[in-house]
């Protein structure tokens, strides 16, 4: 019988969490689960520098959709992973109970921050600067440091922290190597 293993791929926004998750999924020819696919409007806290200020409680970021994806996958799959995109690793409570593995991919802010530039400029919409420019006032105000310290807590409980910047072929050789010869 297989048991299958919940693999989290947790970093920052720009950290390549998406793409690594769909590299892996697709490797083990496994399932996988996105994150931003299962927010609403009621998953982050109205006020983020409130919460940032107030010791950044990743707990209080809700995802039920996100648990409940994540029971049912686990209820009738048959393959030795499930992949998910989990930015908070096992930080959050609800998530916590059924991670077995977090992969922590910590890049150069400088390098997030690009994609995310990046990934914003590829959506063609008129408002498209304006989009930028509102998210480079928040990353300045307190996104920056949110990041930071979400990082900080997921780095507390991870079970391999990759900070190689390479391509993507080779962060996937490494943690398909790494899953390979650490997990049961």
């Amino acid at each position: 019988m297989i048991n299958t293993k919940v693999v989290a791929v947790s970093g920052i926004s720009g950290a390549g969490k998406t793409t690594i998750v769909k590299q892996l999924a697709n490797r083990f020819d496994c399932p996988f689960l996105l994150f931003d696919d299962h927010i609403d409007n009621n998953t982050y806290p109205k006020d983020m520098k409130s919460w940032l200020r107030n010791g950044a409680n990743v707990s209080l970021i809700k995802t039920p959709r996100f648990v409940s994806s994540l029971e049912s996958l686990l209820s009738r799959n048959s393959r030795p992973f499930i992949f998910i995109e989990e930015p908070f690793g096992r930080e959050r409570d609800a998530m916590s109970v059924l991670i077995d593995y977090v992969i922590l991919l910590d890049q150069p802010m400088e390098l997030c921050l690009a994609r995310i530039i990046s990934r914003h400029t590829k959506q063609i919409h008129a408002d498209a600067i304006s989009s930028i420019s509102s998210f480079m006032e928040k990353y300045e105000d307190h996104f920056r440091d949110i990041y930071l310290s979400t990082a900080s807590q997921v780095s507390n409980n991870s079970d391999l922290i990759y900070q190689d910047v390479v391509s993507i072929e080779e962060s996937t050789d490494y943690i398909s190597n790494w899953l390979k010869n650490n997990t049961n």
